[in-house]
């Protein structure tokens, strides 16, 4: 067999990008599918803007009132107070946890498994019920005489029980997520700043949790943003948030939808705001680890325009 046989097939193989035929990959399934996406949140849109059942005149009239506006600040402080003092509470609860004391340990697995496992819902009534239980409230010897005593009702008001049963309940949870983020954090750097000399409680401040926050933080954000929709569940205690006020205006008026439009519209906003407040705090305690963070989208939307503006 001659050479120019062997070379004859590679030379008719070779050829150059200009000449291939690049055909694209059709995806009929996707394309399909994105159709009747299109379509049904079409329906589903135009429902929304034609359906008269929807009110949107009686929505206008109630989104900012007054009455929805305080329910709403209501809202605000009750997951502020239970975020706080429930991760406050949690954080002690999850070094409990890790600690080698039986009786700390013990304590502290115990409290999250009675506190997870039972409903919100029970917990805030129990609460607020508990002048039942315990008519006073004093200070005194362990087993021994009281010295000072006041009444249940008179330290522990509508709101402090809601207060109280939603931070318990926040403190199981929270106490997970703090736990599950140090144990994160490589056991090695706690050996090196304890060759250092570094006291115990300042590597925990400024070296565990610094640290843990990445693994915390996203947990921790969801379980906020469930906080803020799970204070709803205090309207069995007649305080008026959001949910409450709500019932309260269409038990009058009769205005059912377009009033529950008008809490899904807060809850909406609310979440949305606590969202972006999460991204930006990720990211802030990303820097350690990710020296080059992505742009943000605002700075996508700027360098996007700008880019335009100078073409």
């Amino acid at each position: 067999m001659s050479s120019d046989t062997i070379t004859e097939p590679a030379t008719q193989l070779a050829a150059t990008p200009a000449e291939l035929k690049v055909v694209p990959a059709r995806h009929y399934a996707r394309w399909a599918a994105g159709v009747i996406v299109i379509v049904l949140v079409s329906q589903f849109a135009h429902g929304l803007a034609t359906n008269p059942v929807w009110e949107w005149n009686v929505f206008r009239d109630y989104v900012f009132s007054e009455t929805i506006v305080q329910a709403v600040w209501v809202t605000l402080q009750l997951t502020a107070y239970a975020t706080v003092l429930g991760f406050l509470l949690g954080t002690v609860l999850a070094f409990m946890r890790l600690s080698r004391s039986l009786v700390l340990s013990t304590v502290a697995r115990t409290y999250i498994w009675i506190f997870r496992s039972i409903p919100m819902i029970v917990q805030l009534v129990f609460w607020f019920n508990l002048s039942a239980l315990y008519e006073e409230l004093g200070v005194g010897i362990p087993f021994g005489p009281v010295f000072w005593s006041v009444d249940s009702n008179a330290v522990i008001g509508t709101i402090g029980a809601a207060v109280i049963g939603l931070t318990l309940h926040q403190a199981a949870y929270a106490a997970e997520i703090v736990r599950g983020g140090v144990l994160s954090v490589d056991h090695g750097q706690l050996e090196a700043a304890a060759a250092l000399g570094i006291p115990r409680l300042r590597q925990i401040r400024r070296i565990v949790l610094p640290q843990a926050m990445r693994a915390i933080l996203p947990t921790a954000g969801n379980e906020i943003i469930g906080l803020l929709k799970g204070t709803s569940v205090v309207y069995v205690m007649s305080i008026g948030e959001l949910f409450y006020q709500v019932q309260v205006i269409y038990g009058r008026n009769g205005r059912v939808i377009p009033l529950l439009l008008v809490a899904t519209a807060w809850y909406v906003v609310l979440t949305s705001l606590l969202s972006v407040a999460q991204y930006y705090v990720e990211r802030r305690y990303a820097r350690g680890a990710d020296r080059t963070p992505p742009p943000t989208p605002l700075q996508r939307v700027r360098r996007r325009f700008v880019t335009k503006e100078i073409s």
